[in-house]
This record gives C-alpha cells, sequence and structure tokens, in this order.
C-alpha cells in the first residue's frame, strides 16, 4: 500500500524549549500542544478523530484515552508510539497509514517532555506505581549492559564515531562542522535555546570531552518542551486556505535495543527506512530541498547522510566538507537549529523536525526560510541507532 499524496499535515504548534517546567504536567502540556496544533490547522475539537500520542508516566495505561477524555475528544483510531526519537515522524507514518485504510480522517499527534529541578528530598514515588505495583524493567538491556556501566546513551554513540573513524576516518573538524551550521541556524531562529550564541569550530573542538571521541557541544542538552501536529486526509487538506505538507513517502526499519546487539555500528537500519520511503515518494535524494534529520550527536547526522543515500558509504565526511549546511547554504540541514541547538525535548526533540521540515514546505519558517522549498526529508532516530521513522514532505500532492 501506497501513502503517497493521500494525506498531509496541516496544523502544527510546538513550544518553546525551556530548561525547566516547575509545576507543569506532562498531560497538561500534551493537552495543550494538541489543542494549539488542531486551532493552528484551523479546526474544531470534534473534527478529530485520530489521536497519536508517546507513553507518559502519568498515564501508565491508556495514554491515548487519558489525552481523548482530558480535551473531549470523540475518536476512531488510537495509538501509542514508543520508538523514541522516532517517535514524532514514527506518529505521522501511522496517522497517514489509519487515513489511507480509511480508519480515521484527521489525526493530532502529539508530544511532550517536562523537566523538573532536583532536589535533595529523595526519590518520589514512582508515578506508575498503583494498584498494578510499580513496573520494573527486566530486559537483557537492565540486566547485562547497565551492571557494567553501559548507562544512557552516550557510551553507545561514542563506540559508534570510535568505529567509524576507525573503518573510514573522518576528521573532528567535520562532525565539528555539524555542530557549527546548526548553531548558525538556531541563531535565526528566536525559539532556539541557543539563540544568539554562535560557536565555532575551535570551540566544539576545546569544549570538554564527555566520552572520548565527543566534546560536550557535539551532544544535545535536555531540556523540556512539546510538539504536535495535524495530519488530515487529502481532500481535506486541499480545502483549506492555508498551505499543507504533504506525506508523499514513509518508511520504517528497527534492528536492535542494545548496541550489543546491533548487526552494525556503522551501516544503520536508516537505510532501510530512507529507501523505502524515496520508493514510495519517487523522487530522487537530489531533489531534496531540506534535511530534517535528528541529530542527537554530530555521528548520528554523518551516518544518516549515508545511510538516507546523500553520499556512500564512507564519504559522509567528505560530504559534509564539501557542502554549505546552513539553511541558506546548498545543502539546508536542520534550519531550525536541530536538536543540537534548538533543544532536545525528548521524544518532542524529535517531533521538532517534522514541525520544522513541515513550516518549511509550507513557507512559514520566518527567518530561516529555505528558498523554494518544494521537498523535505525527515529522518527519526530512537535509542542508540535502534529505531528508524522516515517521511518525505512535499508541497504539493
Amino acid at each position: 500500500m501506497s501513502l503517497r499524496g493521500k494525506s498531509a499535515i496541516v496544523g502544527i504548534a510546538e513550544f518553546k524549549p525551556m530548561r525547566y517546567t516547575e509545576g507543569a504536567t506532562t498531560l497538561g502540556m500534551l493537552a495543550e500542544v494538541a489543542r494549539d496544533a488542531i486551532a493552528d490547522a484551523g479546526f474544531e475539537l470534534g473534527e478529530i478523530d485520530g489521536i497519536c500520542v508517546e507513553g507518559f508516566a502519568e498515564a501508565p495505561f491508556e495514554a491515548p484515552a487519558t489525552i481523548v477524555e482530558y480535551l473531549g475528544l470523540d475518536v476512531k483510531f488510537a495509538e501509542i508510539v514508543d520508538l523514541g526519537g522516532a517517535s514524532g515522524a514514527g506518529m505521522v507514518v501511522r496517522a497517514a497509514a489509519a487515513i489511507s485504510a480509511g480508519l480515521c480522517e484527521t489525526v493530532v499527534c502529539t508530544t511532550a517532555t517536562r523537566r523538573e529541578r532536583r532536589t535533595t528530598e529523595g526519590p518520589k514515588r514512582s508515578a506508575s506505581a498503583g494498584f498494578s505495583g510499580r513496573r520494573v524493567d527486566r530486559t537483557p538491556v537492565t540486566e547485562f549492559d547497565a551492571p557494567y556501566g553501559a548507562i544512557g546513551a552516550n557510551y553507545g554513540y561514542a563506540m559508534i564515531a570510535n568505529r567509524y573513524m576507525y573503518e573510514y576516518g573522518v576528521k573532528p573538524e567535520t562532525l565539528a562542522k555539524i555542530a557549527v551550521a546548526q548553531r548558525y541556524n538556531a541563531c535565526h531562529n528566536p525559539d532556539a535555546l541557543f539563540f544568539g550564541q554562535p560557536i565555532t569550530i575551535e570551540d566544539v573542538l576545546n569544549s570538554p570531552v564527555i566520552v572520548d571521541p565527543l566534546h560536550l557541544l557535539e551532544i544535545v542538552m535536555p531540556v523540556a518542551g512539546a510538539a504536535a501536529v495535524v495530519v488530515t486526509s487529502a481532500r481535506k487538506a486541499k480545502k483549506l486556505k492555508k498551505p499543507a505538507a504533504y506525506v508523499l513517502g514513509a518508511g520504517g526499519h528497527t534492528t536492535h535495543r542494545s548496541i550489543t546487539f546491533a548487526p552494525s555500528l556503522t551501516t544503520t537500519a536508516i537505510k532501510g527506512s530512507a529507501d523505502q520511503a524515496f520508493a514510495m515518494a519517487g523522487i530522487r535524494r537530489r531533489d531534496i530541498d531540506v534535511a530534517s534529520i535528528y541529530d542527537c550527536y554530530t555521528i548520528t547526522v554523518l551516518l544518516t547522510i549515508e545511510d538516507a543515500g546523500f553520499a556512500k558509504k564512507g564519504r559522509g565526511g567528505a560530504f559534509i566538507d564539501e557542502h554549505n549546511l546552513q539553511f541558506d547554504g546548498d545543502f539546508p540541514l536542520n534550519p531550525h537549529g536541530g536538536q543540537l541547538s534548538f533543544g532536545q525535548a525528548g521524544a518532542a526533540g524529535g517531533m521538532s523536525h517534522v514541525t520544522e521540515a513541515a513550516r518549511q514546505v509550507m513557507g512559514r519558517a520566518r527567518g530561516r526560510q529555505v528558498k523554494k522549498c518544494e521537498f523535505a526529508f525527515v529522518n527519526g532516530n530512537g535509542g542508540i541507532m535502534s529505531d528508524q521513522a522516515s517521511l518525505i514532505l512535499g508541497r504539493n500532492s
């Protein structure tokens, strides 16, 4: 089944990233940003008949139903998407598929992450504890990786970077260029966390090494935030006065959870996901005007450029050296600043790549608009290069 041109993103909303959200609830943030996206589309709440949401601690069971009840919706399609950073793009894939299958016509996809200051009061009672007891992670990652220090994501991406350097070689200056270009873009986005704070390649290389070979400025800063989009049928989108971003291609691919079981450290599931999306869209890589790709680390961007087919394997570094990655350059990459400089608000950080791609295609990215933007490529990445979701958005169906 092809999803080409059968649905479109017509509404977008996003909170400005912030360090902390004192007193906010994830439920409230999810609902508020969803309501904002629905209003941006020009729809009433009663027109929404589908919802995609991530899991969140305040609703350990029936998360979609919780949002539906909170907003007063009545939906035919309800889905929880748990793909880590790929959840935003993955939600759009599922919304487009549900609309194409006739299960619903208009879906709101919502993500949010709150963040509180750490206190010395000790651990709070788990929000997921209740009549069923506390949920305990007993996966192989927890039992066999974590006890040996394999905690978080930094170590995994450092292993990937080291392996890539061993196999293909890439200059630290080249990886630093990715961070610098995205900071340039962020300096044209007033909503970015690092707006007005430009950096140089020297700044990146002189920043502290967190896990060799990754420097501080090559790693995202966790923040709080929320983002949502509304996806509707092409039939309904064409009746709207405002421009839409049509879903022309979609793909997904998951190969592992623990990096211990990754088939390769230098060739990723992005290849299968992107190939599927491009084949469905029927366009070439050189037709893409904006690349909006997950950037938890600079090495993630390099691998995505290669595995999405913009450069041959091992030639990603040369591609970066030969191109201008700024929004006003010849290969516009993450015009909003990417998560490296816009901020990474959990799954909402991943959704920021979807909202930015939609803005660019719609011509709504004031101050950083890519000229003549017709096609955008989006890639979401979850875990340690584990879950991948790809989208191709276009101005026309």
